[in-house]
Order: C-alpha cells, then sequence, then structure tokens
C-alpha cells in the first residue's frame, strides 16, 4: 500500500473536521489499493421534514478504510441537494473525491449508494418551493410524522455499480458534458453534523474494514446513532452555557420544529379518525338497511304500488270531465265569436237580416201610390156572380168562330 503524503495532509484537514472553503476545488486522497464494495445496510427513518439523506461511504486513515454510516441532515440552504463522494482511480492509484451541498446532483462515479442514490442523479426527492418532497418508494418515511411525500417506484430499476470506486473492476459510468459542466458551479462543503460522524467513525473500530471484512453490523451503526444524539446534545448544552442568548435561540427552534411536527402528526390522526368514524357510520347505516325485515320493505312497495294505482285512476277519471268542460265552453263561446265576427265586419258589407230585404224590394218596384186607385175602384164596385146558365166552380169555355 502506498499513500501519497502531500494528498494525504490535505485529507486529514477534511477528516478532522475543520470546514472546506466553498469552491470548485475537491479534495484528493491518493491510495494503493481498492476500497470495499458498498454494503448493504438499513435506512433510518427521516427524523423530521427537511432532512435530506447522505450515504454511507468508505473514507481512509492510518490504519486502513472504515465506513462512515449514512445520515439524515438539514441542508446549509434551501434548495441544495447533496453530491455523494466517490472513490475513482487514476495513474494506479484510487482518488478520493469529496462530496458536497450544491443546486443541483453533480457526478459521483456512477456508484450506488442505495436510497435515492442510484449512480446518477438523486430520486429520493425533490424540492417544491421552500419545501422537500419525500419519495416513499426510494426512502424510509413515517408518513402520519411527514405528509410531503410522492411514490415513483420506476427509480428501484435504476441501478449502478455496488463496486466501491469507479474504474477497472468498478462501476464504469463516465461523466458527460452536463456533468462536466456542473463541476464549475458552486459547491458547499459539508456540514458541522456531516463532519463530526465522520470523527465519530474513525474512532470506532467495529466500523473499521479490516475488522468488520467490508460488513459493518447494524448494531455498530446504531450505537455511532446513540453516541451522536448524545454528542449533539451536550453539544446544545455547552453552546447554551457558553452563550445563552444563542442557546435559548437554538431551544426555541428547536421546540418550534418538535411543535409542527406534533402538530402535523395531530391532523394526520384526526384525519385519519375522522375518516375511519364515516365509514364506521355508513357501515352501520348499511347493516341497519340489510337487517330491516323483509315484511317492512314489502308494506313499502305496496303501499307505493296503491299510490301510484291511485294516481293513474284520478287522471283517468279526469279526462272525461276535462273533455266535456272543454266542449261547453267552447260551445257558449260560438254566439260571441260570431257577433264579434259581425260587429268588426266593414259597414258597407253589412247585410240586413234576410225577412226585411224582400219587402222593400217589392216596394221599391210598385209604389203604393200607384196601387191605390186599383184597390178603391175594386171596393167601389159590386160583388159579380156566375153568370146565368153557368154553374159555379166551372170555367166557360170559349168556343171557336166557325170559319164555315
Amino acid at each position: 500500500m502506498k499513500i501519497k503524503l502531500p494528498l494525504l495532509a490535505l485529507a486529514a484537514l477534511l477528516f478532522a473536521g475543520l470546514p472546506v472553503a466553498s469552491s470548485s476545488a475537491r479534495v484528493n486522497i491518493s491510495v494503493g489499493i481498492a476500497p470495499p464494495g458498498i454494503p448493504i445496510y438499513e435506512q433510518p427513518y427521516a427524523p423530521g421534514a427537511g432532512y435530506i439523506w447522505t450515504p454511507g461511504y468508505w473514507a481512509y486513515s492510518d490504519f486502513g478504510y472504515y465506513w462512515v454510516p449514512g445520515v439524515w441532515v438539514l441542508p446549509p440552504r434551501i434548495g441544495f441537494l447533496w453530491t455523494p463522494g466517490y472513490w475513482g482511480y487514476s495513474g494506479g492509484n484510487y482518488l478520493f473525491y469529496d462530496g458536497y451541498w450544491g443546486s443541483r446532483i453533480g457526478y459521483y462515479g456512477g456508484i450506488n449508494y442505495g436510497y435515492g442514490y442510484t449512480g446518477y442523479g438523486y430520486y429520493g426527492g425533490r424540492w417544491s418551493g421552500n419545501t422537500f418532497l419525500y419519495n416513499t418508494a426510494a426512502n424510509r418515511i413515517n408518513t402520519s410524522v411527514i405528509t410531503t411525500t410522492y411514490t415513483n417506484r420506476s427509480v428501484l430499476n435504476r441501478t449502478g455499480s455496488r463496486a466501491g470506486f469507479n474504474g477497472p473492476g468498478g462501476a464504469k459510468l463516465k461523466p458527460n458534458k452536463e456533468l462536466r459542466a456542473l463541476s464549475q458551479s458552486e459547491r458547499v462543503a459539508p456540514t458541522s453534523t456531516q463532519r463530526s460522524r465522520v470523527q465519530a467513525a474513525q474512532k470506532d473500530p467495529a466500523l473499521r474494514a479490516k475488522n468488520n471484512k467490508g460488513k459493518p453490523k447494524a448494531d455498530a451503526v446504531q450505537a455511532l446513532d446513540r453516541k451522536g444524539g448524545q454528542r449533539a446534545a451536550a453539544a446544545d448544552r455547552q453552546a447554551g452555557a457558553e452563550n445563552p442568548a444563542r442557546g435559548e435561540k437554538r431551544n426555541a427552534a428547536q421546540n418550534a420544529k418538535r411543535e409542527r411536527n406534533q402538530q402535523a402528526n395531530d391532523n394526520a390522526n384526526s384525519a385519519r379518525k375522522r375518516g375511519e368514524a364515516a365509514n364506521r357510520t355508513r357501515g352501520n347505516e348499511n347493516n341497519a338497511r340489510r337487517a330491516q325485515p323483509a315484511d317492512g320493505r314489502g308494506q313499502r312497495a305496496e303501499k307505493a304500488g296503491r299510490n301510484e294505482r291511485a294516481a293513474a285512476q284520478q287522471t283517468r277519471e279526469a279526462k272525461p270531465a276535462k273533455r266535456e268542460r272543454a266542449a261547453s265552453q267552447a260551445r257558449e263561446a260560438r254566439p260571441a265569436k260570431r257577433e264579434r265576427a259581425a260587429q268588426s265586419a266593414p259597414r258597407n258589407v253589412r247585410r240586413a237580416p234576410a225577412e226585411t230585404r224582400r219587402p222593400q224590394a217589392v216596394q221599391k218596384r210598385q209604389p203604393q201610390v200607384r196601387r191605390q186607385p186599383q184597390r178603391a175602384a175594386r171596393q167601389a164596385a159590386p160583388a159579380r156572380g156566375p153568370a146565368q146558365g153557368e154553374q159555379p166552380g166551372k170555367k166557360k169555355k170559349n168556343k171557336k168562330p166557325n170559319d164555315g
């Protein structure tokens, strides 16, 4: 095994927990032997909204490789994502390229770290404005605590190499043009939580590759998590003792966060209870309808049938009366209709009644003045009887003159 000392001195700054300035530079460690493969491990549940998973990886110290377990971390800025560090092969040596925070996921060697880090990009979640949404298909999320989730199972088919490095015998993915352009973007160094995680793992013999044969045990990782929580609480207490105002501010922020999480949990439980109560109510109603005796249903159906038949009978009885009223109204309206038509006709079209038209015509042809003398003469002349020798009722026949 060979180690290049100038690079090892620079790496010591990283593993000692000192911050690295934000830039496009990268920290390299050159080692002559390849790191172990990425082990299969179980991700802990997210502690709350806004945390982003930073996967575990193999780091190196003077005693060899050791496993740095992954951890949920609050990003340094809203909208930032974590690009994991990776080992790459170059010139007969294995170089470590440190991870960083940025607005986009960069190149990390095509190594499949799991839980959304498939080797290219990140599919464990995404930012939506100021809110981070978690993909439940790629992460272990307690949805009763964190409600900003979605599910995309297609990412489970995107798997890179579980090898611990990129190069011959490891991952084969090369950076494309887009990923090379991202190498020049702003990079933010790991947070204090991540740096303290490296320090704690370096001191734990159970996490060293020569002791665990490249397969760290879950008990060792859980013990590190417990110690990390205790150290974080001690750091908070120390910060509060050194600077009460700072400690109060941090405690207030933590309390507010816990209250938000509790409120979200209460809201989720209330919604679930309301849904269960509604389901029980509907179930009781359905059971009551099903349990109702068949006789009651038959009586209701019979009553409805009687009502329908009575309504139909009333309709049939009402039709003749309706027709009779219509006919009577029509008969009563005819004389009035003829009278209105006669009154509305023009004067030059009107004619006198039939019984008065004929006498007026006779009067015009034979004036009464001309008939008076004849009528008077007839009244003055004596009445004539039948001629002598004539029988009453028989007319006298005129004899034709005798020509001879």
